[in-house]
């Protein structure tokens, strides 16, 4: 470990990069979420929205170990990516693969450049952030999978789905074109493994 001078530092500009990444991450799933929606994909219209609102938490994360640097300006390089697809599937591709390459790659490497200058704190959210990344990137690898092999609202066996508008559990193989309570779009249904704030004894 070397003692280092925060306004120096390649921490700072990671953290910035950081910042960066995921702020524009923000905004590609709010952008993929209105393609869902338009496809009545709502289902996963909230998965982009929800995700989506977890980068805006670790943006913020970022930027407030910049505090020091308020009123400065940081200079940075850095690759982005550039996912603009018209099919929701690439979309959700997409999205796992830049969940993963965070996860694997870009905090990891991040957080050790941090451990070596000293910066203990900002290494430990670098790792922690990453988990959180990979979290994402098995939701959208499972979203992927189901939109791939035609599964998102059909299953081999009888399965029990919540509708997302409503709260209704359906249980069979076919998820019906409308809710039965709400009437709402098959798109709102989820199936009851992946649905938020799932009491675990209707699992």
């Amino acid at each position: 470990m070397m003692a280092v001078d925060f306004k120096t530092s390649q921490t700072k500009d990671n953290l910035m990069r950081a910042f960066a990444g995921e702020s524009q991450a923000r905004n590609r799933y709010t952008f993929a979420a209105e393609k869902a929606k338009k496809d009545k994909q709502q289902m996963i219209e909230k998965v982009f929205k929800f995700t989506a609102d977890q980068e805006k938490a670790h943006a913020e994360v970022f930027y407030n170990h910049l505090k020091e640097l308020s009123g400065e300006t940081v200079f940075i390089d850095g690759g982005y990516p550039v996912d603009i697809y018209e099919n929701v599937l690439d979309l959700v591709k997409k999205a796992k693969h830049n969940e993963y390459e965070e996860y694997g790659d870009v905090y990891p490497a991040f957080a050790e450049v941090a451990k070596q200058e000293g910066f203990n704190k900002v290494a430990q959210d670098f790792l922690m952030i990453a988990a959180i990344e990979k979290i994402h990137g098995d939701r959208f690898e499972k979203l992927a999978t189901l939109l791939e092999n035609n599964e998102l609202y059909v299953s081999a066996s009888t399965e029990r789905w919540m509708c997302l508008n409503c709260g209704h559990i359906y249980e069979g193989t076919n998820v019906p074109p409308k809710c039965p309570v709400c009437t709402h779009d098959q798109g709102y249904f989820v199936r009851i493994d992946m649905a938020p704030y799932t009491d675990p004894e209707m699992l």
